[in-house]
């Protein structure tokens, strides 16, 4: 009779412990909610406005006519500062090409750039619920740039230049955005159009940060043009932990 004890309090263990470990399985296994997604973007901006006190990166742009990108029509490489407490600001460190479009198509860029990153008018840019509709299109993670994601469509609650309808990819385990496809919903300059937009982010010192982006517009004026901005060598400065 002894050794049966042992036996029973195994069975027992395991009628209490097997419905805990399904329990568990079936949580892990359950699709994340769309609220919970979105939540979780609008803490990682957050997060990434609070812990960054500035930064400073090289960008480089390069304009391109019709479907031919090998030759720029013209080119322009920028030291941008960012700083929380006073926004953007840019010197123009080499340029070529051609003038025309240099001052009206990548100036107007910049300059549009500088404006919203003012403090009090940057937050109405961020990419949060605040200022777009966001839905889950679909609760399976997919790959994208290497990472495992999670797409939202979104759709901004207002026009401006910098508000992009389309689809935003964010990591399914901290919300972070990896990238944003979409089209523009104004255009920053009267001599380009409306744009398609992409931009593609990597984590530096744990926050997001665009490495690349890429916009395509059409208009009578310059027909088909297609700039590309590419971003390297970031310094950044971190908000002390408390």
């Amino acid at each position: 009779m002894m050794g049966c004890r042992p036996v029973g309090l195994l069975r027992a263990f395991a009628v209490v412990c097997l419905p805990i470990w399904l329990c568990a399985a079936a949580l892990r296994a359950q699709p994340p909610e769309a609220s919970s997604v979105i939540r979780n973007v609008d803490a990682a901006v957050k997060a990434r406005h609070d812990g960054l006190l500035g930064y400073t990166v090289t960008e480089h742009y390069a304009v391109y006519r019709g479907k031919d990108e090998t030759r720029p029509a013209a080119e322009m490489t920028v030291h941008t500062v960012y700083r929380r407490d006073s926004g953007k600001s840019y010197t123009i460190v080499a340029q070529s090409g051609s003038e025309f479009i240099r001052n009206h198509v990548l100036v107007p860029l910049l300059e549009n750039e500088k404006r919203i990153n003012q403090p009090g008018i940057r937050e109405a840019s961020w990419i949060t619920s605040a200022n777009y509709e966001m839905k889950l299109t679909s609760s399976t993670p997919r790959q994208v740039d290497g990472r495992e994601c999670l797409a939202l469509a979104i759709t901004p609650r207002r026009k401006a230049t910098n508000m992009i309808e389309g689809t935003l990819s964010v990591e399914a385990s901290d919300g972070s955005i990896v990238r944003l496809e979409g089209t523009a919903t104004q255009s920053p300059s009267i001599l380009t159009g409306v744009a398609q937009v992409m931009r593609q982010y990597v984590k530096v010192s744990g926050f997001a940060m665009a490495t690349h982006a890429r916009a395509v517009s059409d208009s009578f004026l310059l027909g088909r043009t297609t700039v590309t901005i590419d971003y390297q060598d970031y310094r950044m400065e971190l908000a002390p932990t408390r």
